[in-house]
């Protein structure tokens, strides 16, 4: 197997990881130790996710240019999630989900334009469409929870 194709190898293996354990941190109770376990694991995966998209980039930059800079905005709201938790900046746990929530999206969008033409329904949508629908899905999906955790959090600081 040639290096190009060892990379490939490992960025559909970090992918794929990303998409099940994300979902898995995700869904986890947040006070449980699971939710920190499966988010390290998600960010880690992501780590190897970039990493691998990066150089595959650079080594067919004519074809996957778009994947270079995909890579590293997804990255970017992987890293600031992470970062606002481990350095509990202000606001850290809306830094979080944007962050994570987001970094989800760029994986779900990356699935979607590499292998949309395979998935069933997916297949019937204009290829723009498989651009923009994760982030269409997910948006509000970040705001709801957000908003879920302001409100939890009015609550817990209203009781005696």
């Amino acid at each position: 197997m040639d290096f190009f194709s060892s990379m490939l190898v490992l960025h559909v293996a970090a992918g794929s990881v990303c998409l099940l354990v994300g979902i898995i941190a995700f869904s986890a109770k947040k006070e449980s130790g699971s939710h920190t376990k499966f988010g390290e694991i998600y960010h880690a995966s992501f780590i190897l996710l970039f990493v691998t998209a990066l150089v595959m980039a650079l080594f067919h930059w004519e074809e996957s240019a778009v994947l270079f800079y995909v890579a590293i905005f997804s990255y970017s709201l992987a890293f600031t999630g992470y970062m606002a938790k481990k350095r509990r900046w202000k606001n850290w746990i809306s830094l979080d989900i944007r962050g994570m929530l987001g970094s989800y999206i760029g994986v779900v969008t990356a699935v979607f334009i590499t292998n949309g033409q395979d998935i069933p329904l997916l297949s019937l949508l204009p290829e723009w469409m498989l651009w923009i629908l994760p982030t269409i899905v997910g948006t509000p999906i970040i705001f709801y929870v957000i908003n879920r955790f302001r409100r939890m959090k009015k609550q817990k600081n209203a009781l005696p």
